[in-house]
């Protein structure tokens, strides 16, 4: 259940949005766990938060946001946060070989890939998505009450997989050096010269990031200019859907449905992209084709860290259509 210092919003979340909170809870499918209207109302409302921080956007803008979500894993990572069993056994039998799978990328990408090392780094994960108590009578707080569902669960594991693995390579760092230290040896470079561990242990990220990169450039210049016109008012302008649809003469939800249809064409032109290789050209060396946990994971970092102006690159990819008259 909620905390008390969050019921007060939670409270007010419920308020104004009763009736969509009602209906997702339905499509979520939260019978099947035993999951009251309560608790998925504060995964949503956690999720809001998390999305907007301490604005406040239009409802319309709010709702659209939350049916955007992946309500069933939310659902699912709900019931667990709380230790229901049923949807535990759910998450074991469905998630057991993903998460194997996705243990394997991670190692794989850092030179460490085996089958029994991406064995115990998967089941390692099982603790921290149950929880651990603050002292013997605190509250549990599962590692599922991070996930606010604006990707596939299966996704978001894969991340919280990579974390942990550069998270255990930062703690050997700092033993190597401090072992190192105490027989009087310098300390090998798995730590920067002033002791600190570098910021991007994994040596794969960057390839990662420069891949997506890339790929939604090319994406982004495949577009028709009143395709980026749209993407360009709503992430780089920042109008809202409403606004954006009187310009061009259109109800707010015809602009919604183009919205989402652009993202998911984009999405699907950058997996696609990483999922090919590129033979070498000029200033540029052959890329081999990823497989599906590493385009999962390249996708994470490129959401943990983006790197991109995205106002820049639709302005290379062409110019944007003005709007027109019906």
């Amino acid at each position: 259940m909620p905390k008390d210092s969050s019921i007060a919003s939670l409270d007010r979340f419920l308020l104004q949005y009763a009736h969509l909170v009602g209906a997702l809870h339905e499509q979520a499918n939260c019978a099947q766990w035993d999951l009251s209207v309560e608790s998925f109302a504060e995964s949503l409302r956690r999720s809001t938060e998390k999305r907007f921080g301490g604005a406040e956007p239009d409802p319309g803008i709010v709702e659209s946001y939350l049916k955007s979500l992946h309500l069933e894993d939310l659902a699912l990572a709900c019931a667990c946060s709380e230790g229901r069993e049923s949807a535990w056994e759910y998450f074991i039998v469905q998630f057991r070989r993903d998460l194997r799978t996705a243990a394997g990328a991670v190692l794989r990408s850092s030179g460490h890939a085996d089958e029994a090392r991406a064995g115990e780094l998967a089941d390692s994960l099982y603790a921290e998505l149950y929880g651990v108590r603050s002292g013997a009578d605190g509250p549990r707080k599962s590692l599922f009450e991070y996930f606010h569902g604006r990707s596939k669960l299966s996704t978001w594991l894969r991340a919280v997989l990579a974390q942990k693995h550069v998270d255990l390579l930062r703690t050997i760092a700092k033993t190597v050096s401090l072992e190192s230290e105490m027989e009087g040896q310098p300390s090998r470079q798995l730590v920067d010269r002033d002791g600190s561990v570098p910021a991007n242990p994994d040596p794969a990220r960057q390839m990662y990031l420069t891949r997506v990169e890339n790929a939604l450039s090319s994406a982004l210049a495949a577009l028709t200019p009143r395709e980026r016109m749209i993407l360009t008012c709503y992430y780089v302008d920042r109008l809202t859907l409403s606004e954006i649809g009187r310009m061009l003469r259109e109800h707010e939800s015809t602009v919604s449905r183009q919205l989402e249809r652009i993202r998911l064409a984009l999405r699907d032109n950058v997996k696609q992209s990483l999922q090919r290789a590129s033979p070498a050209s000029s200033g540029r060396a052959a890329e081999p084709a990823l497989d599906a946990a590493q385009v999962a994971l390249a996708f994470e970092y490129a959401v943990e860290d983006w790197p991109f102006d995205l106002s820049q690159a639709l302005s290379e990819s062409g110019p944007a259509a003005g709007p027109t008259r019906k």
